[in-house]
């Protein structure tokens, strides 16, 4: 009769027929985990590799260093920001250039964003810490279409100008004050110094950044 391998043996092989590149989605996967329930701090190369079951080496055929597994979390964080966004804009309805659904849309995406910031504070907090150059203008994810949150920003501001909202002459690099203006909040209620105010006043100050918003983008 053959010898029977030990339970370490069959567990190395089993880990051995693992599908080409699974340990590294594994890995991503675990420090996107750790980032939900502690933030980028919690993302260590040797937790990750407990969780998916390798020995801590095999992250390194990976990633060249703790930096480079964060780096791909940060990525991954930000894809679910861009998920809810992509969401929140899914569910308004009205064709596309009508002024108040172009409007809704805007809206949408500013309410995911700062909903993501309260309900999921780890990943959002990894999704700005990054360690390299983020590409947050990348223009496309293969799919067809802009899927990041400044994607998708950039996306409803244009359909603002086809609508007759926001002048074209206005238009270029507007996003950026009106992402400073929604994630300064999100930063200030989620772990700033507004962070203990009643939901109520919460609420009031995130229609007075959308209205003051709206305001700035309607102006001739």
């Amino acid at each position: 009769m053959a010898a029977t391998g030990s339970a370490g043996e069959i567990h190395q092989a089993e880990r051995g027929r693992r599908p080409r590149g699974a340990v590294r989605d594994g890995l991503v996967a675990a420090g996107l985990e750790l980032a939900r329930t502690g933030g980028p701090d919690a993302v260590v190369l040797r937790e990750a590799t407990r969780m998916v079951g390798v020995v801590p080496n095999a992250a390194y055929r990976h990633f060249a260093d703790r930096d480079e597994l964060l780096a791909a979390v940060c990525a991954a964080a930000m894809g679910e920001l861009a998920d809810r966004m992509a969401a929140g804009v899914a569910q308004v309805l009205g064709p596309y250039g009508d002024p108040v659904a172009a409007g809704a849309r805007l809206g949408a995406i500013g309410t995911a964003y700062l909903e993501f910031a309260r309900e999921e504070p780890g990943l959002f907090a990894t999704a700005f810490a990054v360690p390299q150059q983020h590409a947050y203008g990348a223009p496309d994810d293969g799919t067809g279409r802009d899927r990041t949150p400044l994607g998708q920003l950039r996306t409803v501001l244009d359909e603002l100008v086809e609508a007759g909202v926001l002048s074209r002459q206005r238009r270029d690099g507007i996003e950026y004050p009106i992402w400073c203006a929604v994630h300064g909040l999100a930063v200030l209620t989620g772990s700033g110094p507004l962070r203990d105010v009643p939901d109520a006043t919460r609420h009031r100050l995130e229609e007075l950044t959308s209205a003051f918003i709206g305001a700035a983008l309607s102006q001739p």
